[in-house]
């Protein structure tokens, strides 16, 4: 009989977690945690059975855009793919988005609504960017009181209705840049009737068949910078179907996240309203980054556990030189570090949706805001780095196997790309973390985070690694103080800094939860994370001061 390799298979997205277990029975209340677990178990089935089965078969369908109908008029219609046509029922009708809003897991309720996120993503085609821009829209109109739009849009955004549910888009990059919109060229004027309307080129759209959008757009006569911009809200289309002068260029052409249609617009006069003042937009879209970002810290981490599910089985059923690979000592190592990082990853994630869910209930002291303003960039750049690095790890646990589209495995690696890209790169969030902590009480949040956890450490092994944390947070602090360093010096090291805190609080996180599943009876699996999170390292600041390494760019310019 010919040999053929059994693909690799997974297990309930739920069940299978024992981490998200953990976290939750750590985390929720009982009454709270047995309200959300049938859900939870019913979408992890539904993400390891059906929706995966849609997904692989559905793995060659992207979507179409159609610009005219058969009659030469403007359509600028997106059909998305089949998968995506189920995960909008299924996120309306298991509210994920709404959990966040509902209140009835209280301050807690950003760690329910991401638990349900965690377990289904990973089978949903990347339909977690739409849902992330919904739940910012909603939090930013929310947060704006504009009590016109909060009533017009709110209600929609957070429905369980399909048919009722609106997602947003979130335009805002243009060809002047992402990073920097203060170059934005989009021009809002006022006509004749005193509507505003938006002239100007989106150059990337995620999302483009929302119902609608939060754009930046500079009314005239504003000065430049993005103080000149304002925050506008807009209807994709008219009561009638037809398009608000949003014309749909070109979908883009990507390396991956290809279910999701991106698009290149152009605005030609499109009706939309203020958010709020006309001035100071890119600081009205502080509130909406806070939770895309964490959005794309969660989706990275459910990515990481899908990725190792995948390899995991893989191993049992792989059998080379006579035993599966998951007996071979070095394929086992390989696995266990890969598990390392996913856990170290998860409960940075998960801090950051706890902290975003305390301020959005209002119950966050002022230490635990500065620590969210600190931690959501850190979370977002960390583990967007780390989804990248476990993701090439499992295409390359399967061997030539994992290079083959037909696999479904390639997709891992590159949907995971777009994570430490989209909302900021790495770069971009590293500065934004080393201004944050000029403020001393960024700085003193963040240390009391580390005091917190590994005051809790009582296991010797535990108190060794929560030393090691302290440590390395003391010298990444003392490197944003020090004065002999010029700041080109800390600019040139700030990703350094922002990784080292980053590992620096999944370490201290990591051995934290680590006591307390010793103190439950069943600390194994985590103490040997956290034991091999840090011999992966944690301290990554470059105290040198030299920033001569630009000597390596010679002859590049």
């Amino acid at each position: 009989m010919p040999f053929f390799q059994d693909a690799p298979r997974i297990a309930n997205a739920y069940d299978s977690d024992p981490l998200l277990r953990e976290h939750l029975a750590r985390t929720l209340p009982p009454d709270a945690l047995a309200t959300l677990e049938p859900e939870l178990r019913e979408l992890g089935a539904l993400s390891a059975g059906p929706l995966f089965e849609l997904q692989l078969a559905d793995r060659e369908v992207e979507p179409r855009f159609t610009p005219w109908d058969a009659w030469g008029r403007r359509v600028d219609r997106i059909d998305p793919t089949p998968l995506w046509r189920e995960a909008q029922k299924l996120a309306a009708q298991h509210g994920l988005v709404a959990t966040a809003y509902e209140r009835r897991f209280g301050a807690l309720a950003r760690v329910a609504q991401f638990a349900l996120v965690h377990v289904v993503e990973p089978s949903l085609d990347v339909y977690a960017c739409p849902l992330a821009m919904t739940d910012g829209a909603a939090r930013t109109l929310l947060d704006a009181g504009n009590a016109a739009l909060v009533d017009r849009a709110v209600p929609r955004l957070t429905s369980r209705d399909p048919a009722r549910m609106w997602t947003s888009g979130q335009w805002m990059t243009e060809r002047t840049g992402g990073s920097d919109v203060g170059l934005s060229e989009t021009v809002a004027r006022r006509d004749a009737g005193g509507t505003w309307r938006l002239w100007g080129t989106k150059w990337f759209s995620s999302a483009t068949s929302a119902e609608m959008a939060l754009a930046l757009a500079r009314p005239e006569g504003n000065g430049p910078g993005g103080k000149g911009l304002a925050l506008f809200y807009l209807e994709v289309r008219g009561e009638d179907g037809s398009p608000n002068g949003v014309l749909v260029n070109r979908l883009k052409d990507k390396l991956g996240t290809r279910k999701l249609p991106t698009a290149e617009l152009t605005l030609d006069g499109a009706v939309a309203t203020p958010v709020a003042a006309l001035t100071d937009g890119v600081r009205a879209i502080a509130a909406m980054l806070n939770v895309t970002r964490t959005w794309n810290a969660v989706a990275a981490v459910s990515g990481m556990h899908r990725a190792l599910a995948l390899a995991r089985d893989y191993a049992r059923r792989r059998v080379q030189f006579g035993r599966p690979l998951l007996r071979q000592p070095l394929h086992a190592d390989t696995l266990a570090g890969m598990e390392a990082e996913r856990e170290g990853a998860f409960l940075l994630a998960f801090r950051a949706a706890e902290l975003l869910g305390r301020a959005d209930a209002g119950e966050a002291s002022e230490a635990e805001r500065a620590l969210l303003r600190v931690v959501t960039p850190i979370a977002k750049l960390t583990t967007g780095k780390q989804a990248v690095a476990v993701a090439s790890e499992a295409v390359e646990c399967f061997g030539g196997a994992g290079y083959v589209e037909d696999t479904g495995i390639p997709r891992l690696l590159r949907d995971a790309q777009v994570l430490p890209i989209w909302e900021g790169t790495t770069n971009v969030l590293a500065l934004d973390a080393l201004r944050v902590l000029d403020a001393e009480e960024a700085q003193a949040a963040l240390a009391g985070e580390v005091r917190r956890c590994i005051s809790a450490l009582r296991d010797p092994a535990l108190r060794a690694l929560g030393e090691e944390a302290h440590a390395a947070l003391e010298g990444a602090l003392a490197w944003c103080a020090a004065e002999h360093l010029d700041a080109a010096v800390h600019a040139a090291g700030a990703r350094r800094l922002a990784l080292t805190l980053g590992r620096t609080l999944q370490l201290s996180l990591l051995a934290a939860h680590a006591q307390w599943c010793i103190d439950q009876g069943r600390g194994a699996r985590a103490l040997a994370a956290a034991r091999r999170l840090a011999r992966h390292g944690v301290d990554l600041v470059d105290t040198g001061g030299d920033v001569a390494d630009s000597v390596l760019l010679a002859g590049a310019e």
